[in-house]
């Protein structure tokens, strides 16, 4: 019965979408608002952000290989809208709709949080090549070949392990996702964009705060990004760019302990965004030494974050929860494994946090709903979409708005708020 209805939910929300899918186009952007827009392609995380002066971000640029027998089964996402384009193809469509300069569209920053194939891409054999240089297109490159970047960043390919070294390829040039061969592609980018197209290529410095700034700072002085952690390094909390370390050299925990953390502020509106950092042990305890834990101090209170790890079981731990307790959780989904069940009893524990909380995802499937039930339809405010939330100038307030993410034109579905920044 809990199957029925929760299909019926689903099938419902759908079909809502597609009604008003020809009705509402999202209100454009105006100076002064931020806009964060979290795209949903079925192959990763991409956010593109809009600050206040109208610089661009983009944060992410995942695209899984079609080959992977779990892409194509019921255990992961479908494609979005569908699959006339690759992934990072409808994420350089979506930018190019919505960015300030329909007449020069170009990215300010992209930031790679670490170097998975949801964030950052994958290569396999049958990705097409760039015409303008020698890397695949796939992911970053995939958009960056046709938006140009100035400034790229990432959470450092040399520490605490040299992921571009010889001992690393050994070790993982036969891992199934391919991060030899596409750090590979990745390096040929930077290189070829450089030389041609004056590229800016750094690494993310944990603790510091304008290293990611504005075009115009004077214009909107209460608008700022602090890097909180980046390749196991943790921002201190007290001075600017004092940090400690996780991790010793020589030690490789894996991709998603290292992944880039950011805090963006626009007056009392504050975002928080992990990557896939996590807190949860290999028990499913609480761990207290994890980058959660290390990570939650610092950040404090937020209005909006990003579920880390897509939500995955490893993570939102209670200590964390209950830091941070956003009034909005977005959830960047693509399998069946987002949301974990415990991660979701955690999210919407009152006894964790009070108050009310809405929570936004880019792609619940079906199996997850099956698995999980009523708690699904209870806790989401839709079950796919493009989320953006948009912060009105001054940052006292702000909406999420749901885009329709089976339709090229991405009409709004949904509309909620406006609510009150802390």
């Amino acid at each position: 019965m809990i199957r029925l209805v929760s299909f019926f939910i689903a099938t419902f929300c759908w079909l809502f979408s597609l009604r008003l899918s020809s009705q509402t186009a999202l209100p454009p952007w105006q100076p002064g608002m931020m806009d964060i827009h979290h795209i949903s392609t079925g192959r990763g995380n991409a956010a593109f952000f809009i600050f206040p002066d109208g610089s661009t971000m983009l944060v992410d640029a995942g695209e899984i290989s079609d080959t992977h027998p779990r892409t194509l089964s019921p255990r992961n996402g479908a494609l979005r809208p569908d699959s006339s384009r690759r992934a990072s193809a409808w994420v350089a469509d979506y930018i190019r709709q919505f960015h300030p300069a329909h007449d020069k569209v170009m990215l300010d920053y992209a930031v790679i949080t670490h170097f998975h194939d949801d964030h950052f891409g994958e290569w396999d054999a049958s990705k097409p090549r760039s015409s303008k240089g020698d890397y695949a297109l796939t992911g970053l490159m995939g958009v960056g070949d046709e938006i140009p970047i100035r400034h790229l960043l990432d959470r450092g390919t040399h520490f605490p392990v040299d992921v571009l070294g010889n001992d690393f390829a050994k070790q993982y040039e036969k891992d199934e996702y391919h991060i030899v061969q596409t750090l590979r592609e990745y390096q040929r980018y930077i290189r070829w964009q450089q030389a041609h197209n004056g590229l800016r290529y750094d690494t993310i410095q944990p603790g510091v705060c304008g290293q990611i700034k504005l075009k115009n700072e004077t214009a909107f002085p209460d608008f700022r990004v602090q890097n909180i952690a980046a390749g196991g390094r943790i921002w201190t909390g007290f001075r600017d760019g004092e940090f400690t370390e996780m991790y010793k050299y020589g030690t490789y925990p894996g991709e998603n302990p290292l992944s880039v953390c950011l805090k963006i502020s626009y007056g009392p509106f504050d975002y928080f965004t992990g990557g896939d950092i996590s807190g949860i042990d290999d028990l499913g305890q609480a761990n207290l030494h994890s980058m959660e834990a290390q990570v939650a101090p610092v950040v404090g209170p937020v209005d909006v974050a990003t579920l880390n790890h897509h939500g995955n079981r490893d993570s939102q731990s209670p200590f964390y929860v209950k830091t941070l307790r956003p009034k909005v959780w977005i959830q960047q989904c693509w399998s069946s494994d987002h949301p974990g069940e415990e991660v979701l009893r955690r999210i919407t524990s009152r006894s964790l946090y009070p108050g009310e909380r809405m929570i936004f995802t880019t792609d619940m499937l079906q199996s997850n709903i099956l698995v999980i039930g009523d708690k699904i339809n209870d806790a989401y405010s839709c079950l796919h979409g493009h989320v953006v939330v948009r912060v009105v100038p001054g940052g006292k307030t702000y909406q999420v708005y749901v885009l329709n993410d089976f339709s090229a034109k991405r009409e709004v579905i949904g509309q909620f708020g406006p609510f009150l920044s802390r």
